[in-house]
């Protein structure tokens, strides 16, 4: 076996970090075990010494091997230059940037222009290292392409980016907006078929923007699985770069073709029952839907197509085109063998370019046809609900979430499995609620294979969620930095943090904020890096401020002025217990219920915090004016608490403020219960009322009002 220090040099090459330091402040040594783990998923045998030598070999002479790097990412009025490697004796090299708009810029660098860094053997022949001055320094921001000639002949990624993503203030400099947070799928209608589309979202960011908001967030909204529609969990997509079809509006798109929806009683029955349905039935929504999605599709095909969906088509090029094979195999696999995940399909099938797969496109063009219409539908109806939306005067818009990652057995890891890795996942190490640690059963990305890929399917991923939005959410944006990865082997020895190019990321996402005007918020709970947060302001990135969570060194609910201001502030998120579910300790029940607390003393201990943190919130209200010093406690939360809960956020100086519909209408049950999965019915909670009713609810107008006022008062 290969000496434990090799093996913590490749380890380190490739990101992995040899220990961490715990919730509890101890440091843990990462497990040889593990280092090897993570070093396979990443694509390099390790299992011997010659294999940890040959792999050390490779790593660490690639640089050398190319005189440039796949990508090379510049500071937009900063110094422009970049690293070259060339032949001992050469000494000179002319250079092409192609800019992203067809223009070219070129030149040739010499003497002072090729600043010496560093000489290394390869192969037995010298090659240096050099830093090519003399680019020009006014380059716009983009995405160019950088070409050497001479000695070499090479190019590379050349990705100009702002240091700051674009702010709130630089959206709506007029205002301080709030907003609305939704779970899509919770909106009920007359129109839908069983869970909220996206005409329903169009109409509720009509009701948002009349109410005075300007923003409305959302659950993600990332492609799934057709095939399967009881994988819904929105964090664990197919796809980040695509949308899920389910949303669709039937009655839209009939309209828009000319065709008429089934009539027949049986139908309409089953409609009816899935829009009464306290909660929603994924698959028999899927049973309806699809079905009539495919005579939409026959309709129109029979008229022609339409040129747009083509050169919608040719312009997601070849992401789309892998996206819609993958769900026309999975429907293949799937449906007929049961054989959900990719990596026990055959082997031809087992990536784009395999043999099968090639064939089965071929064969079934008008299958993959199917789905990439499907998501043309999708995006169509997406930009139709953000278009009403800003008409009727929000002026942010939609505030979309991009998940940390997605699942192993879906599309993105077998369109890309040299970057989006099945042989690992994501999770959290061991902490105070979590003593075995989390394991979130999600595809990492490489870190290497981002950079042979100049970052692609990052940048997609991210561009794809800020598409027809006015701001996004990174879901644990720690991952930035770096992710947590868990071994794939059962009976494992732990996981290992890995990290990431943060610097790299962080322009990338500023890049995208600009050109799609749409601000950022990174999600940063729990354990952080430190300096992390930091580093997140001074790149334009706004706080999630959560009220729970803002405490003093007391455990006291923090004074409104001592908000951050460049932060998104909310009561409460997906995860976690609505307002009036915090209050009566609905969340606590739920986990004694399924026994997810280590013992009845825990659930003592809990109960007991919760009874003194709402003393300590009422008295955060009084100390704010926001409730009467002489009012005791109420036993829920009505209309008057959840007014003045709002109002004092409403009055902090965060830069947006958010409020969840299920406070807004005083629900006590939350939309995810974390560390369950059947046994909540996670996802699948709808809204008490119909879209055409809520703004004249009672218990929302209250809210809507103190938020109304509060963020007009103060700032």
């Amino acid at each position: 076996m290969a000496s434990s220090d090799e093996l913590d040099r490749l380890a380190r090459l490739l990101g992995i970090d040899p220990f961490y330091t715990d919730i509890w402040g101890e440091r843990r040594q990462v497990a040889e075990s593990t280092k090897r783990d993570l070093v396979a998923a990443m694509g390099y045998a390790c299992g011997t010494s010659e294999e940890i030598s040959r792999a050390l070999h490779e790593l660490e002479e690639r640089p050398w091997r190319r005189p440039l790097s796949p990508v090379g990412i510049l500071d937009q009025g900063g110094y422009a230059a970049i690293e070259i490697v060339l032949p001992d004796g050469a000494a000179a090299v002319a250079w092409t940037i192609r800019l992203e708009d067809g223009s070219e810029r070129s030149g040739r660098a010499s003497g002072t222009e090729l600043e010496w860094l560093e000489e290394r053997q390869v192969d037995g022949a010298p090659v240096k290292r050099w830093r090519l001055h003399g680019l020009p320094q006014d380059l716009p921001l983009g995405y160019h392409r950088l070409t050497v000639s001479g000695p070499v002949e090479a190019s590379m990624s050349l990705i100009v980016a702002p240091v700051r993503c674009l702010v709130p203030a630089d959206l709506v400099p007029d205002r301080r907006p709030w907003g609305f947070g939704i779970q899509l799928y919770s909106l009920r209608s007359g129109d839908n078929w069983g869970m909220g589309d996206l005409a329903d979202l169009g109409r509720f960011a009509e009701i948002a923007a009349e109410l005075g908001a300007d923003v409305v967030g959302l659950n993600p909204m990332h492609a799934m699985f057709p095939a399967d529609p009881n994988n819904y969990g929105p964090y664990s997509p197919s796809n980040r770069t695509f949308l899920n079809v389910l949303y669709i509006d039937i009655a839209g798109l009939a309209q828009e073709l000319g065709q008429q929806l089934p009539g027949d009683a049986e139908t309409q029955g089953r409609i009816a029952a899935l829009r009464g349905a306290e909660l929603i039935d994924y698959p028999a929504v899927s049973a309806l839907k699809m079905p009539a999605l495919e005579r939409l599709f026959e309709a129109f095909q029979a008229r022609g197509g339409d040129r747009a969906f083509d050169a919608w088509r040719a312009e997601r090029g070849v992401a789309l085109e892998r996206q819609a094979l993958f769900d026309a195999l999975h429907e293949r696999f799937y449906g007929g063998e049961e054989l959900w995940d990719w990596r026990r399909w055959p082997e031809g099938f087992r990536r784009p370019d395999g043999e099968g797969a090639v064939a089965f496109a071929r064969d079934r063009a008008d299958r993959v046809t199917f789905f990439a219409w499907l998501q043309w539908v999708s995006d169509r109806q997406f930009e139709a609900a953000a278009e009403r939306g800003r008409r009727a005067g929000l002026g942010i818009g939609f505030y979309r979430d991009l998940a940390i990652a997605s699942n192993p057995g879906g599309a993105a890891s077998w369109s890309d499995p040299d970057v989006v890795l099945a042989d690992a996942s994501v999770g959290a190490p061991p902490d105070i609620f979590n003593p075995k640690g989390q394991n979130w059963g999600l595809a990492p990305l490489s870190p290497v294979g981002l950079l042979e890929h100049a970052y692609l399917p990052f940048i997609e991923a991210v561009r794809a969620t800020m598409r027809h939005a006015g701001a996004i959410r990174i879901d644990h944006a720690m991952g930035l930095r770096q992710l947590y990865w868990i071994p794939a082997r059962e009976n494992h020895e732990g996981g290992a943090y890995v990290r990431y190019p943060q610097r790299d990321l962080l322009r990338l996402v500023a890049l995208e904020s600009h050109r799609e005007r749409c601000a950022v918020i990174g999600e940063a709970l729990g354990t952080v890096p430190e300096g992390f947060l930091d580093e997140l302001a001074e790149a334009g990135i706004q706080a999630y401020s959560l009220l729970y969570f803002e405490r003093e060194k007391d455990d006291s609910f923090r004074p409104r002025e001592a908000y951050p201001r460049d932060a998104l502030v909310s009561v409460t998120t997906h995860d976690l217990a609505t307002l009036k579910g915090w209050w009566v300790r609905r969340d606590q029940e739920w986990r004694r219920e399924l026994h997810l607390f280590k013992d009845e003393d825990a659930y003592r201990k809990e109960k007991s915090d919760r009874e003194q943190d709402r003393g300590r919130l009422v008295k955060a209200l009084v100390e704010a004016d926001a409730w009467p010093s002489d009012a005791p406690p109420p036993d829920e939360v009505g209309p008057e608490l959840a007014a003045a809960v709002h109002r004092f956020l409403a009055e902090t100086p965060g830069s947006i403020m958010l409020i969840q519909i299920e406070d807004a209408l005083g629900e006590e049950e939350q939309p995810n219960l974390p560390g369950t999965t059947t046994e909540h019915p996670n996802w699948r909670r709808r809204l008490p009322l119909d879209l055409e009713d809520l703004a004249g609810n009672p218990f929302l107008k209250a809210v809507v009002e103190a938020t109304r006022a509060g963020r007009r008062t103060r700032g």
